[in-house]
């Protein structure tokens, strides 16, 4: 699951993106109110842990924008004031929960996953044939075998079934499973993308993970898993797929 933790003191930031991370979470973290309200709207994360005491715009703010942007995405607050005022204020605009600190991380986590649970818009289950990635609980079944994948391969299959039908770049893949830069020269997708085949028992061309040429990579559109697609038949539904939009626009 994407989360975005929005926190003034950085160590308390990095503490809980690490706790959260080994859960096989992709984390993104920002330090001030506005940075919180940018990497809402770039990231749209499944779930927000909201401290209200943040630079530039303060969490009440920052929370008030979020709303704006989303009604239903849930926020947990962070806070280290007391007065019940302000956490009936906070739940009043739109938080789904709130934790007074000093709080334990195995509360928060729980926390976590319970907001996560209750959100169905979340598409915790994805399938693709008889692929199944339980998004919560970090877990994948295929035929009835469970898959033990890393937290990389994961949240690179997780990416690839969230934008099932259409190809993912190399360069998305770089940025929004690594957090690395596009110009930075490497082939880690590729040698992981080769470490998901094999799990998975399927070999290139393959049928869950398809090549397209010059482009990515994607898992194919429901009803299209019956046969592997060659990598030119790929890069053509792609590109027939991209002229179609540019049509269905004018």
């Amino acid at each position: 699951m994407r989360l975005l933790i929005a926190e003034d003191d950085k160590a308390l930031g990095l503490f809980l993106s690490r706790g959260l991370e080994a859960d096989g979470h992709r984390v993104r973290l920002a330090h001030d109110g506005a940075a919180a309200v940018e990497a809402f709207r770039e990231e749209m994360p499944d779930l927000t842990i909201l401290d209200l005491n943040m630079p530039i715009k303060d969490g009440e703010q920052v929370l008030d924008e979020l709303r704006v942007m989303d009604a239903d995405l849930p926020v947990l607050v962070l806070t280290g004031r007391q007065e019940v005022e302000t956490r009936v204020r906070c739940l009043d605009r739109g938080a789904d929960d709130l934790m007074v600190k000093p709080f334990s991380l195995y509360e928060l986590r729980a926390r976590c996953r319970a907001l996560l649970r209750r959100k169905r818009e979340a598409r915790l289950l994805l399938r693709a044939g008889e692929l199944e990635l339980n998004r919560l609980d970090h877990a994948a079944i295929r035929a009835g075998e469970h898959i033990e994948f890393t937290n990389k391969e994961f949240a690179l299959l997780e990416h690839l079934m969230l934008n099932r039908g259409h190809c993912v770049s190399r360069v998305e893949l770089l940025d929004s499973v690594w957090n690395m830069e596009p110009a930075q020269t490497t082939n880690i997708v590729d040698v992981y993308v080769n470490y998901l085949r094999r799990k998975l028992k399927d070999p290139p061309p393959g049928r869950l993970i398809r090549t397209v040429r010059g482009q990515g990579y994607m898992v194919p559109a429901e009803g299209t898993l019956l046969a592997p697609m060659d990598p030119a038949h790929a890069a053509a539904t792609v590109a027939k797929q991209s002229v179609s939009s540019v049509v269905e626009a004018q």
